[in-house]
């Protein structure tokens, strides 16, 4: 076990970590034993998503559709169509 005497140390040792090696254990005087365990992030693109979710992508189209023939509705435009009972405490 490591033992972390400067966040420069500590900085050191997490970018020493892998996919392979992705838990470490080190000892922080003062503060005690400290176990870093690194995860990944799936980063996907909204593009991806259409890939994978035929429905998203249709939906999306609709949606450039309606904006492209003003068919659209602002979020102050839509509170205003509502009846105010929906809003009463």
């Amino acid at each position: 076990m490591e033992i972390i005497r400067s966040s420069k140390d500590l900085m050191e040792r997490i970018e020493k970590l892998t996919r392979e090696d992705s838990v470490c254990q080190v000892l922080i005087p003062g503060k005690g034993q400290v176990t870093i365990v690194l995860q990944e992030t799936l980063s996907t693109s909204i593009a991806d998503d259409v890939q994978q979710d035929r429905e998203l992508g249709k939906m999306i189209e609709n949606s450039r559709t309606a904006y492209a023939q003003g068919d659209t509705m602002t979020t102050a435009e839509l509170l205003q169509s509502r009846k105010t009972e929906y809003f009463r405490l």
